[in-house]
């Protein structure tokens, strides 16, 4: 179901937050960084974009990241001509915020989307208005989830989009034989295998509908260039892969490298978390095969990309076209006994990013500087000439490009998980976690409010097996890390923000349930494309 309707965004909630302290941070965020104020580029000498976002797509999952396993050519060729920044992280573990913070250039306190039950606030500017304004006709294709009237958010069009409603309430997705299986639930594991996931069907369309748009403004001959923007649904679980892909991988997938550490785990938080969705006794068979429908679904991602690609080049686009592969944040797959995402462990929160403009930047480079996804999106902004997004914290990465030494760059970068009363997935009860993460140079910190923080050296231990808060010797970093977690966020705050939404969702989810207002903007997924082949051999 492909729709492109104008809709009239009619929500309008109140942006809260203290204006002069968004200024005041994102001016430091920003310092050393080499934004575009204006559109200063020719239109002839402006780059093609394709800003690609995948699902749940943890970056050592790729050839290009080392991992001898996985088959991913057609990322790896996306390296070899672009830029890999190997410390990049998302601004949130979980969807909705991470995506709203990616658009925005703020994070989730800024923009105050912090779950994904929340809408994104229609006045706030995004990196499609940021390219409309720059003279771009910015087009979004697939998954992007937002929620509520507005599905545009800056986009002129939109094609396939989410296979979720646009209204919370007003239906349940059926997963059919998968059903319970696309949350953070025990079921995901004991379901999985070879057979069919629906969010490959989903994916497969938006590969195709991309190559049409590909092909028609080829055809088109026209001098301005397209501006595009894509979302996946894969790897994300349902753990569920064709057979084909599947058998790719059987026998051939390592066992997670640290989940016996952890087994007795000792952070309240997480102990918490592992209890409450039914990872205290994860079988090796369910491990096995969740990991190995992961690494098929990944290269079935993969290889959907490499359609896309292969038509840019086709049509002799791939030089002049700007490519940025992302993704909302990682995947766990069974490291530190854990699955899906919602930590700050590196699995969960970093993500990939690859720059490539084969015109312009450099090819085959890797960065390890510590950097923002949100970062990403000023660096879309600035190389396209569009205006840079007046309260966005992202810093364009050209400069980092240019000069990967370069002593100005702040090795820092932020992530938020927060949750909301009510949701058994995620909260206890009424008692909700307001979580932040900060990483600066080779130290990171995990604040949990109210309970202990976390905190890791991720030079001399990169697996993140050695907590450190204890340690008198790194107080004083445990003292200076914290105090950067709190400047300008306060989780009282966040907390009473989330109680107002979560009050203002017991009127809109039943309005809608009884309203029944229509999709904008759907794609119908089919029960029957979920299930597990019969037997599983």
């Amino acid at each position: 179901m492909d729709n492109s309707l104008d809709v009239t965004p009619s929500h309008c909630r109140g942006f809260a937050g203290d204006k002069k302290k968004l200024h005041e941070n994102s001016e430091k965020f920003n310092h050393g960084s080499t934004l575009s104020k204006s559109n200063s580029t020719k239109p002839n000498d402006r780059p093609n974009i394709l800003f690609i976002e995948s699902d749940q797509h943890n970056p050592a999952i790729m050839g290009h990241s080392g991992n001898s396993v996985i088959r991913t050519p057609n990322l790896d060729a996306l390296a070899s001509r672009g830029v890999t920044f190997e410390n990049n992280y998302c601004a949130s573990p979980i969807c909705v915020p991470s995506r709203a913070a990616m658009m925005t250039g703020q994070f989730p306190y800024q923009n105050e989307v912090w779950t994904n039950s929340q809408f994104l606030h229609s006045g706030i500017p995004t990196f499609a208005h940021s390219l409309g304004a720059g003279g771009y006709q910015p087009v979004q294709i697939g998954r992007m989830h937002f929620f509520g009237p507005d599905q545009f958010h800056g986009f002129t069009e939109r094609f396939i989009g989410d296979h979720n409603s646009n209204h919370m309430g007003v239906d349940e997705v059926d997963h059919g034989q998968l059903s319970g299986t696309a949350g953070p639930n025990r079921i995901s594991l004991k379901l999985s295998g070879h057979g069919l996931n629906s969010y490959q069907v989903h994916d497969e369309m938006v590969a195709s509908r991309t190559v049409e748009f590909i092909d028609d403004h080829a055809a088109a001959k026209s001098d301005d260039p397209f501006c595009l923007s894509v979302g996946f649904m894969l790897p994300h679980q349902p753990f569920v892969a064709t057979k084909q892909d599947y058998d790719e991988y059987r026998g051939k997938v390592p066992p997670p490298k640290n989940s016996k550490a952890f087994e007795d785990e000792s952070h309240p938080y997480l102990k918490w978390w592992k209890s409450n969705t039914g990872l205290e006794d994860v079988t090796e068979e369910e491990i096995d095969r969740c990991r190995t429908a992961y690494y098929a679904l990944v290269s079935r991602l993969d290889t959907l990309l490499g359609d896309i690609f292969d038509t840019l080049e086709r049509h002799d686009l791939l030089e002049n076209t700007l490519i940025i592969y992302t993704a909302d944040h990682g995947e766990q797959i069974g490291e530190k006994g854990l699955w899906w995402k919602q930590t700050f462990y590196e699995d969960s929160v970093k993500v990939p990013a690859i720059v490539s403009w084969p015109a312009q930047l450099a090819q085959g480079m890797r960065i390890d500087r510590v950097t923002s996804q949100l970062d990403l999106n000023a660096t879309m902004l600035e190389a396209s000439g569009a205006p840079a997004l007046p309260l966005s914290v992202g810093r364009s990465l050209l400069p980092l490009i240019k000069d990967p030494a370069r002593n100005d760059w702040h090795d820092i970068a932020f992530s938020e998980y927060c949750t909301e009363p009510g949701d058994p997935a995620h909260s206890d009860g009424e008692n909700i976690w307001q979580n932040r993460m900060v990483r600066e140079g080779d130290w990171k910190l995990n604040y949990y409010h109210k309970m202990p923080s976390q905190l890791f050296n991720l030079m001399d231990d990169p697996d993140e097996l050695n907590d450190l808060i204890d340690v008198p010797e790194h107080a004083a970093i445990a003292e200076r890390l914290t105090g950067m977690v709190l400047d300008g966020w306060d989780p009282e705050w966040v907390d009473g923000k989330i109680r107002e939404q979560s009050a203002n969702l017991k009127v809109l989810v039943p309005w809608a349930k009884n309203t029944v207002p229509a999709d904008t903007i759907r794609w119908q997924l089919n029960p029957e494309w979920d299930y597990l082949d019969d037997p599983q051999t």
